[in-house]
């Protein structure tokens, strides 16, 4: 088993229950004592507002606001420059905790030793 994950979430509320599943996933193994990255990219960027996270419903799943938070706390969140720029976001906007950070270091992370790399 891998000892290191690295999720991009690519889907935000445009495809509810790929991003559940990315953030569920992450949540999971953070839970399990994996070590965990999860990127935002795409329409998944805007969840590193604060109170964006609040705003996204899907039945049967677990809140994001407490994945995001479970990440959070044993993992690491990272939004894409490219994203974050595309949508105005700067470092100043973002949820405590959230790095922005570009290609070469997911690129980097992911190719780590026994990383294994998922993206939904």
């Amino acid at each position: 088993m891998a000892k290191k994950l690295v999720i991009k979430v690519t889907a935000g509320a445009d495809a509810p229950e790929r991003c559940s599943q990315a953030f569920t996933v992450a949540a999971v193994a953070v839970a399990s004592g994996v070590e965990v990255s999860v990127w935002l990219t795409g329409e998944s960027a805007w969840f590193a507002l604060p109170d964006r996270a609040a705003e996204f419903e899907l039945p049967h799943a677990a809140p994001l606001p407490d994945l995001i938070e479970s990440v959070l706390a044993g993992g690491r969140l990272t939004l894409c420059t490219q994203c974050a720029a595309r949508r105005d976001i700067t470092e100043k906007d973002v949820i405590e905790g959230v790095r922005i950070a570009g290609a070469q270091v997911f690129v980097q992370e992911a190719l780590g030793d026994e990383t294994q790399a998922l993206v939904y």
